[in-house]
């Protein structure tokens, strides 16, 4: 299954320009299914048939979801609880009702991530396109399962449950009771959900689209975003230039407004692979307006961003690990490593990557930021390198 995350500037028609590309798949004969995590409905609105909790058949070969993420939260915390029975009754802890849960911040994208997983496990669809939020909080929430992975790794070590069968014995001698099996069961499970929605993200087959209005603001956003995406492992297979006003006004404040989106056009094509959408003089509502639209079709996946590890040691000594970050600024930058994990900060996203396998037996040697890559180089610990005769 293919799969289109759609994101970019905010208040640009992100909604619109996922609607539209689902629309254009599924008038092609691609099942598709059209997903968002939008509390209110606007993506009903901009198709003109409403969308809710359940997939619906919107058109044909078109389902929409919208997650409904409040009932989600309340069954989860309600397994919790029974699954806590034990430990919330030695704490003599009272339980909550599900009337009188309310989701917490962050429910809406951990339910668009279940949705994405089951989407995609369902073998039901073709083509997948994700309504995202804006770029920021898209980060987010693609960064999430990679992040309470890690979260989990660190605080249940999956090799401790070799010793289930000391914890009766430990806790005797401890004098206190030890983690309970359903805890390290619970992490088992959330780490496989986990695995099956990162597997989705960084599939092959999974692209990016940015959508953003052609000017000085949406250049730095498009700059930024097109950095932020190569840091987490995904590229842009277009980027689509919203709400584009005509070269030709005799209005003397659009044909301003148009030489300044034409100026951005201008700069935006020498680097990406840009469509342009025209405004339509008004905001799209229903499937008529959405077919006028010129949005991208659904090609082939273009070739996923690669980090590849470079062995340099017969001429220089080390490894080099070549990191693409295309408009990273060397101010912005910043490299950490910690233990067998390298922390990498652009600006305001940062990503924490283990190291190769290769690399954890060398220490750092030194970085350096060229044409758009950080190249970071690697020396040969010669206590743990292997050794030859």
């Amino acid at each position: 299954m293919r799969t289109i995350l759609i994101t970019g500037q905010g208040g640009t028609g992100r909604t619109t320009v996922a609607a539209a590309t689902a629309l254009k798949a599924a008038r092609e004969g691609t099942r598709t299914l059209l997903l968002t995590a939008d509390r209110t409905d606007t993506l009903g609105a901009v198709l003109g048939v409403p969308t809710g909790a359940e997939p619906t058949d919107t058109a044909p070969h078109l389902t929409t979801w919208r997650p409904d993420a409040n009932a989600r939260f309340r069954e989860d915390l309600t397994a919790f609880q029974d699954r806590a029975t034990t430990a919330l009754d030695l704490l003599g802890a009272a339980r909550l009702d599900a009337e009188e849960l309310t989701p917490l911040p962050g429910a809406e994208e951990l339910a668009l991530l279940r949705a994405l997983r089951d989407a995609a496990t369902s073998q039901t669809y073709d083509l997948l396109v994700v309504d995202l939020p804006p770029t920021p909080q898209a980060l987010t929430l693609l960064a999430l399962p990679e992040e309470l992975r890690r979260y989990l790794r660190r605080l249940l070590p999956p090799e401790r449950q070799a010793a289930r069968a000391l914890r009766p014995v430990l806790g005797r001698l401890a004098g206190v009771p030890m983690p309970a099996e359903w805890l390290y069961e619970t992490a088992a499970r959330w780490d496989i959900e986990l695995a099956a929605v990162a597997a989705v993200v960084e599939d092959r087959a999974t692209t990016v689209r940015l959508v953003a209005e052609p000017g000085p603001a949406g250049t730095d956003a498009v700059h930024a975003a097109t950095t932020a995406l190569a840091l987490h492992g995904l590229r842009v297979d277009a980027l689509v230039a919203s709400r584009v006003l005509p070269a030709a006004s005799a209005d003397a404040w659009l044909g301003a407004l148009a030489a300044q989106q034409r100026k951005a056009l201008d700069e935006w094509q020498e680097t990406y692979t840009v469509h342009e959408v025209p405004h339509l003089g008004r905001d799209p509502r229903g499937t008529d307006d959405l077919g006028a639209l010129p949005v991208p079709g659904v090609n082939r996946a273009p070739t996923p961003v690669e980090w590849p590890v470079l062995d340099h040691r017969a001429d220089d000594g080390v490894l080099v690990w070549h990191i693409p970050l295309p408009g990273a600024i060397r101010e912005e930058l910043d490299l950490i490593r910690r233990g067998d994990e390298l922390v990498v900060t652009v600006g305001q996203f940062r990503r924490i990557v283990p190291l190769p396998s290769a690399l954890r037996r060398c220490t750092v040697a030194g970085a350096a930021l060229r044409e758009g890559e950080l190249r970071v180089r690697f020396a040969p610990d010669p206590e743990l390198w292997p050794r030859t005769r």
